[in-house]
């Protein structure tokens, strides 16, 4: 079940009328961040976001539109393009919400100039097919500034529509400073209605790249407390098959270079007593393996698949700490999801983090990535045992009602005809 599934318990369908006396608000969230049976994970956090803002706002209307690239053949062998070619045409997620998933060409290294433009034309045949059903966007809500956003823009320049992006990390911080994605960034976000950034330091580096300040709302992520709550400890780690002596630290990500995973299985000759779970899939897990055993800590690391959100839950429970490793982020959810579930962070300072972790109660920064830097803020959490109910508390914050609020807001005063 997916987090938009657990969303629909007692909510309003995406499609369902409007309430009365209300105007129906009709938005086209166009991003190739989605997820589907096929990549069940991928752009959970967009999908997470557009959930909560339907339960809180039953006069949206809201449709999704999420190309993939085209690619003949299915199956693992052929890898993340197995996964595109897996991808169903069209689907009704477990809320209610229709997504189209039209296909675009897209070689690879090669395709990724062109790629808004060929992601484009695949969303406007479908939006076309849409309208052709009587549906009619009144704003584009896109994500991910390229080539989601670049694209948008297309869109809605031919279309003729305001439109909405939000800007979630790397799209900014990184291809955000090369020549040719750089100009068609900032290309986007003059056209733009009004540009969203997860963090104030994102909005910071926005600004660096040219954006307007006034252009730009933020509006971080929340966390989802009905599905993230404390379990037992020891029940948490006896299903987990992790229930051996001494604490246990997690890490939650894709195993790829970006998350850094490397730094985690380094600090552990300077943590005896502590166990370590990687939960995630990845090209680097064989490279993450050899690190391990190379270190001699490999009896001291476990390796576990992807999960659903609401399997997370136990892996965060099962953890006394969640180390942070990632070169990159934006506003990494998964900090909010393990302070929800009782269990403090530490983490490298990387995208929002010192937005989150405000207290020392909480977790702990490290502001450099260092292997030692990271065992000595890990052993100084423990010196006094951390209350799960004060962590939770603290990420009681970050609800998700005032996120959904500031999204009507923006998407209200921008939206056509409003």
């Amino acid at each position: 079940m997916t987090s938009a599934a657990v969303l629909a318990r007692g909510a309003p369908r995406a499609c369902a009328p409007a309430a009365a006396g209300s105007a129906t608000l009709r938005v086209l969230t166009l991003t190739s961040l989605f997820p589907s049976v096929a990549r069940p994970r991928h752009g959970i956090f967009v999908e997470t976001r557009l959930a909560h803002l339907l339960r809180a706002r039953p006069e949206v209307d809201a449709r999704v539109v999420a190309p993939v690239p085209w690619f003949p053949f299915q199956g693992s062998a052929f890898g993340q393009y197995g996964r595109f070619a897996a991808t169903p045409r069209r689907t009704t997620r477990d809320n209610g919400l229709q997504v189209l998933h039209p296909r675009y060409l897209m070689l690879p290294k090669l395709g990724v100039a062109m790629q808004p433009d060929n992601m484009a034309r695949a969303a406007l045949r479908d939006i076309a097919a849409l309208a052709r059903t009587g549906w009619q966007p009144d704003l584009i809500d896109a994500h991910y500034f390229y080539p989601d956003g670049v694209a948008a823009a297309i869109v809605a320049q031919r279309l003729g529509l305001p439109f909405v992006v939000t800007a979630r990390g790397t799209d900014v911080n990184v291809l955000g400073r090369l020549p040719g994605s750089g100009e068609r960034i900032r290309w986007a976000a003059q056209r733009a209605a009004a540009v969203v950034a997860v963090s104030t330091r994102l909005k910071e580096a926005l600004v660096e790249l040219g954006v307007e300040a006034a252009k730009v709302t933020v509006l971080r992520n929340g966390v989802d407390f009905e599905l993230f709550q404390p379990e037992d400890r020891s029940a948490a780690r006896q299903a987990l098959g992790l229930a051996g002596p001494g604490r246990l630290a997690a890490c939650v990500g894709n195993l790829v270079p970006e998350k850094g995973f490397a730094l985690a299985i380094e600090a552990l000759p300077s943590l005896p007593q502590w166990q370590l779970v990687l939960v995630g899939e990845g090209p680097q897990r064989g490279e993450l393996e050899a690190l391990a055993q190379r270190l001699g800590v490999a009896g001291r690391v476990s390796f576990r698949p992807s999960m659903p959100q609401q399997a997370l839950r136990r892996v965060y429970s099962a953890a006394d700490v969640l180390l942070l490793t990632s070169l990159r982020e934006g506003w990494p959810n998964v900090v909010l999801e393990a302070m929800a579930c009782g269990t403090p962070v530490v983490a490298v300072d990387v995208g929002a983090v010192g937005e989150m972790i405000t207290r020392p109660e909480v977790g702990r920064i490290v502001a450099t990535r260092d292997r030692d830097t990271l065992a000595a803020a890990v052993q100084e959490l423990f010196v006094q045992p951390q209350a799960a109910a004060l962590v939770r508390t603290h990420a009681a914050q970050f609800d998700w009602a005032s996120v959904s609020q500031g999204q009507w807001d923006l998407f209200s005063a921008h939206a056509r005809g409003r």
